[in-house]
């Protein structure tokens, strides 16, 4: 009996020995490939960070909510944010976007402006509450005079995932209430110019799918996977053990790549997709597409710039900087900003726009805006670094560069004692 009870204590601890060494096995060969492929040994920390990009990260940073859980369905932008319990922002305005809340009239004893646009957008008018810094709105007050003789007061009318026409939208609602409206964007938008794309620019992309799950079709998209696999890398990164793994991040990601590339599209009639599909003949045609596009595109700020002279409002139009051109990344920046293929679209975009200067819009081009900077300023493919408080050098000389174009185009004067 007992040599019985030995032989089976003996298996058992043999069969844990074996899983262990089998465990460790699968771990080492993980954390080679993810040497191999990063250059560096990354922690697997890290790697599960790069399944959602730091504008995302920062929200949900020390909670335990997803970014979806704090979204709320609004009827004409899609979806902006709450501050709801258990997992609402603390620093959610009267409109669910960040900072002060908006008026409905203008402010007489402000000079009032609209900064709209993407995740960037959002992050220049500041996502963090008082005291984090207000890159734009600090910069403006330090060195320009305002038209009306008020300090500026910037309006954060940016949000992640937003491309046209949601700063249109945001702007013909608030138009009363504002003296002048800044957009910055590019990357959201960019995303619809791609050749194989079959829907027209006013596709809505990622959170409204997260919001409206009436709309989720048969086969969600890939919006929709990647909410529920960014769920699951949450649960999964959060952890202990499984956080730790990098055996456990590849299988993720195989998972998520297996689930991107499944599934037909929907047979129903009306569908998302059929609401904003391209006419035959551009769907899929790589050079009609962009052409189109860039015309609804081009739509959008001539729509804002049309409404903006009814109402006497200034304004001002900026394409963001992208890692995959105008620096030399460090390599930091090197390990997070991924693929780069992007930037020839990317720039044939940009250029395009910018010829509505012809027609006197104030278009801007912040490609260049790092060309002379060595340090590390790039979060990932298209944030910049910010510290826990909300500080970051990128965001500054942002501010700094928005804030001398716009002085130029609305004829803004330095102050007497500005100090640069």
């Amino acid at each position: 009996m007992k040599d019985r009870m030995k032989r089976r204590l003996f298996g058992v601890i043999s069969a844990v020995i074996g899983i262990a060494l089998s465990l460790a096995a699968i771990e080492g060969l993980a954390i080679l490939w993810m040497m191999v492929e990063d250059g560096r040994y990354t922690p697997a920390a890290e790697l599960f960070e790069r399944t959602q990009n730091t504008y995302v990260r920062d929200l949900t940073r020390g909670t335990h909510c997803r970014y979806v859980d704090t979204l709320y369905p609004h009827p004409y932008v899609g979806f902006v944010h709450h501050a709801n319990q258990p997992c609402g922002l603390k620093n959610i305005n009267n409109v669910g976007l960040f900072n002060d809340d908006y008026p409905l009239l203008k402010r007489p004893d402000r000079y009032t402006i609209l900064l709209t646009g993407g995740s960037v957008a959002g992050q220049l008018a500041q996502i963090d509450p008082w005291p984090a810094p207000r890159y734009l709105e600090e910069e403006l007050n330090a060195e320009y005079e305002s038209p009306n003789g008020q300090p500026f007061w910037v309006l954060n009318g940016g949000d992640g995932a937003w491309k046209q026409p949601q700063p249109f939208i945001l702007f013909a609602l608030n138009v009363q209430a504002v003296d002048a409206v800044i957009t910055l964007g590019g990357m959201n938008d960019y995303y619809l110019f791609r050749p194989w794309e079959r829907e027209r620019l006013e596709y809505p992309i990622n959170n409204f799918l997260a919001v409206n799950p009436l709309v989720a079709d048969d086969n969600f998209g890939d919006a929709a996977i990647g909410w529920v696999m960014g769920r699951l890398a949450g649960g999964v990164a959060s952890d202990p053990m499984l956080g730790q793994s990098h055996a456990a991040y590849l299988v993720f990601r195989a998972l998520e790549a297996v689930a991107k590339s499944s599934g037909p599209r929907s047979s129903k009639r009306t569908t998302l997709e059929s609401l904003f599909a391209l006419p035959a003949g551009i769907a899929g045609n790589g050079e009609r597409v962009f052409a189109l596009q860039l015309e609804l595109l081009e739509k959008y700020n001539r729509a804002m710039d049309a409404l903006a002279r009814d109402y006497d409002v200034k304004t001002a139009y900026f394409f963001q900087p992208v890692s995959a051109y105008g620096k030399t990344l460090t390599p930091e920046e090197q390990a997070v900003v991924g693929d780069v293929s992007y930037l020839p679209l990317y720039r044939r975009m940009v250029d395009g726009l910018l010829r509505q200067r012809d027609r006197g819009l104030a278009v801007f081009d912040l490609g260049d805006l790092f060309v002379d900077v060595k340090e590390t300023v790039y979060a990932d493919a298209f944030h910049l670094v910010r510290s826990p408080f909300g500080e970051s050098p990128g965001y500054r000389l942002m501010a700094r560069r928005v804030a001398a174009d716009v002085a130029a185009a609305w004829g803004l004067k330095r102050k007497q004692d500005a100090t640069r």
